[in-house]
């Protein structure tokens, strides 16, 4: 996507906060939950795969598109928003601006070997409350803290 459209988007052009969607990728291993983290191509820290709406997709499937891209995830998505969270998005050296992140789950099959940014990102499966570490943005670790109540 250029940089032009970024702003745009983070701009907005009716002036609400612009929204990305996230996968929030899911497995269970020897009766555990964990959840699928990777790193951020700029910074290094734990996200979620996430971005903007795709035409075409949906929001649900926008999510599912981010996490195949990002991190290699082949599995199935739920329509079902489980939560939002809010972030700083940052876009060139001095803009950043308020983004609204609405998260949807998906049931992970399997993990790609090669994807579309392999080698740019790492990925670390996490039990929830551990992932609840590993993030920044305060709505997101209690998102992620209060998962195994929530499916």
């Amino acid at each position: 996507m250029k940089f032009e459209t970024k702003l745009s988007l983070l701009i907005g052009a009716n002036g609400k906060t612009p929204t990305q969607y996230a996968a929030l990728c899911l497995r269970r291993r020897a009766g555990k939950q964990e959840v699928l983290l990777i790193t951020s191509r700029d910074s290094g820290r734990w996200v979620l795969p996430k971005g903007w709406p795709i035409a075409g997709l949906g929001a649900s499937g926008s999510a599912a598109r981010e996490a195949w891209e990002e991190a290699g995830v082949i599995g199935t998505v739920s329509d079902t928003c489980l939560g939002h969270f809010s972030y700083e998005k940052t876009l060139g050296t001095a803009i950043a601006r308020p983004c609204r992140v609405a998260v949807y789950p998906l049931s992970v099959d399997r993990l790609a070997d090669e994807f579309p940014e392999m080698g740019q990102r790492k990925r670390k499966w996490f039990t929830p409350s551990k992932a609840a570490t590993k993030v920044l943005e305060p709505e997101l670790a209690q998102l992620l803290a209060e998962l195994p109540a929530k499916l």
